[in-house]
C-alpha cells in the first residue's frame, strides 16, 4: 500500500478540492499532512519510502518562484484584460462588429465569434470572457430572433477561447511549466546541455489551431443560418444603430470600437512573434496600451482603476499562492516515489508513447470539470510533462494538445467551467437544457482539432520551426 502512496495523495487533493475549500491551501495543506504522516511512519521505524531531503528544496523553489521573469507577465496581462473590460472598450468593439455583419444572416452570432476571439486575446480568462460577453450579446441575441441553443453556444465556445488564442494567461503558465519539463526530460536522457521552449514558442504554436477554430465556429454558425433562416435571422442596420444608441455612422463607431484594439493586440502580439520583446516587455506594452485606451475613451475614473487594481492583484495573488502550494506538492509527490511510479506505469502502458498520451488527455479531460487549468497546470503536467516529453513527444505539440484538451473539458456538460458561467448570468427564461444542447455542435468542432493536430502536429510545429 505504501508504494502507492503517491497516487493516494494525488486521490486525496483530488477530493479536498471537491469538497470546496481554497485550492492554495488545499494543496499544501494536504502535502504537509502527508509529508507529517511520512516522517511519522519513519519515526515508528517503519518503511514509508519517503526521502525528507526533497523538503529542504522548498526556500528554492520560493526563491525561483518570486524572482521567475516569465511568471511577471501574468499580472500585467491580467491588468491589461481588466482595464479593456472595466472600461467598457469590449463593449464599443462588440457595437461595431454587431453593425458591420448584423444585417447578414448569422451576423450577430459571427459578430460575437470574432469579438470573443479579440476579447481572449485580450484578457486570456475564461470566466471574464463569458461573463461579459454573455452580459452584452445574449439580450441582443435573443431579442434578434436567435435561438437559445444557438445563441449561447456561440458564447460559450467563444468564451473558452481564452485558453489557446494567444496572448493567453494559461499558455503564459503552460510555457513556463512545460519549459521546465522539457529541460528536465533532456537531462534524464543525458542531454547536459538541454534546449529550451519558451513562452513565444506556444504563442507561435497555438496561432494556427486558434484561428482555425475561429474559422470553424464562424462556418457551423454561417451555415446554421443557410440551413435553418429562422434561427439566425438578420437584424436591420438602422434599427440596431438607433438601439445601440450610436452616433455618427457606422465608419466612425468601427473607427472608435475596432482599429485601437485591434493595434494593441498586434502590438502585443507582433512584439512577441516578431522577436522584439519577450511576453513579459510585451505585457508591460499591453498594459500600457490598455491604461491609454481607457484614458482615450474617458471611462478610467478613481474608482474603476480602483476595482481594475483589486481585481488584478486578487487574481495574481491566487495565481502566486496556488503555484507556491502546487510547489510543496510536487516535492512530497516526488519525495514519496511518485516520479519513478508514474515512469514505470506509463513505461508498461500498452501502446507505447501514444497509450500513455492518450491516457494523460483522457486524466486532464476529465480533471478540467473539477479543477481550474492554473491547478492542472501546476499540478498535473509538472508530473506528467517530463515523462511524456522523454519518450519523444514535441512540447509545443504537447502544450496546445493540452490547452487545446482543457478548452473542451471546460465545455462539456454538466461541469464545463463556461457553462457555469453562463448560467450565472444567462436570463432564467433559459433553461440550462439550452446551453447544454448549444455547446454539442462546438465541442465536436474542437474534438475535430485535437484530432487534427494528433494525425498533423505541422498546424502546431510549423510557425515556431520558421523563426
Amino acid at each position: 500500500m505504501l508504494e502507492f502512496m503517491p497516487l493516494v495523495l494525488f486521490l486525496v487533493i483530488c477530493l479536498v478540492l471537491m469538497a470546496g475549500y481554497p485550492v492554495a491551501l488545499s494543496l499544501a495543506g494536504t502535502a504537509l499532512a502527508f509529508a507529517g504522516l511520512g516522517l511519522g511512519l519513519q519515526a515508528l521505524g517503519i518503511d514509508a519510502n519517503f526521502d525528507s531531503g526533497y523538503l529542504g528544496a522548498f526556500p528554492n523553489r520560493l526563491y525561483g518562484i518570486m524572482t521567475n521573469q516569465t511568471l511577471l507577465a501574468v499580472p500585467l496581462f491580467v491588468l491589461m484584460g481588466v482595464l479593456l473590460e472595466k472600461s467598457k472598450v469590449a463593449e464599443t468593439l462588440l457595437d461595431a462588429m454587431a453593425l458591420l455583419f448584423g444585417s447578414l444572416r448569422g451576423g450577430l452570432g459571427i459578430s460575437v465569434t470574432l469579438v470573443g476571439m479579440l476579447l481572449a486575446a485580450s484578457t486570456g480568462i475564461v470566466g471574464a470572457t463569458v461573463v461579459t460577453m454573455g452580459l452584452m450579446s445574449l439580450p441582443t441575441m435573443l431579442k434578434r430572433g436567435y435561438s437559445m441553443p444557438l445563441a449561447t453556444g456561440t458564447i460559450c465556445a467563444t468564451g473558452t477561447l481564452g485558453q489557446i488564442i494567444p496572448p493567453s494567461i494559461a499558455l503564459v503558465l503552460l510555457g513556463d511549466v512545460l519549459s521546465s519539463a522539457y529541460q528536465q526530460a533532456q537531462l534524464s536522457m543525458g542531454i547536459f546541455s538541454p534546449k529550451t521552449v519558451s513562452v513565444g514558442d506556444l504563442f507561435m504554436g497555438a496561432l494556427v489551431p486558434g484561428l482555425a477554430l475561429v474559422v470553424l465556429y464562424i462556418a457551423y454558425v454561417s451555415l446554421v443560418a443557410w440551413l435553418r433562416p429562422a434561427s439566425a435571422p438578420p437584424a436591420d442596420r438602422r434599427e440596431l444603430m438607433a438601439e445601440l444608441g450610436h452616433e455618427g455612422g457606422l465608419g466612425l463607431l468601427l473607427l472608435k470600437g475596432l482599429v485601437p484594439p485591434m493595434v494593441l493586440i498586434v502590438a502585443v502580439l507582433g512584439s512577441i512573434l516578431g522577436g522584439f520583446a519577450t511576453p513579459t516587455e510585451a505585457s508591460a506594452v499591453g498594459a500600457f496600451g490598455a491604461l491609454i485606451l481607457s484614458l482615450a475613451y474617458r471611462r478610467l475614473n478613481l474608482a474603476t482603476l480602483r476595482e481594475v487594481l483589486r481585481s488584478t492583484t486578487h487574481v495574481t495573488t491566487m495565481v502566486f499562492m496556488i503555484l507556491i502550494g502546487a510547489a510543496l506538492f510536487s516535492l512530497v509527490f516526488r519525495a514519496y516515489g511518485g516520479e519513478e511510479l508514474i515512469h514505470e506505469i506509463f513505461n508498461n502502458m500498452p501502446g507505447g508513447v501514444v497509450g500513455a498520451t492518450l491516457v494523460v488527455m483522457l486524466v486532464i479531460f476529465l480533471l478540467g470539470f473539477i479543477l481550474d487549468f492554473i491547478e492542472i497546470t501546476f499540478v498535473v503536467v509538472p508530473i506528467v510533462g517530463p515523462i511524456l516529453l522523454a519518450m519523444g513527444l514535441d512540447p509545443i505539440w504537447l502544450g496546445i494538445m493540452i490547452a487545446i484538451n482543457l478548452q473542451t473539458s471546460f465545455l462539456t456538460p454538466p461541469f464545463g467551467f463556461a457553462l457555469f458561467y453562463l448560467r450565472g448570468v444567462a436570463p432564467e427564461s433559459v433553461p440550462t437544457s439550452a446551453i447544454y444542447k448549444g455547446v454539442m455542435p462546438f465541442i465536436v468542432l474542437q474534438l475535430g482539432m485535437l484530432l487534427a493536430l494528433a494525425f498533423f502536429p505541422g498546424l502546431a510545429t510549423w510557425l515556431p520551426d520558421q523563426f
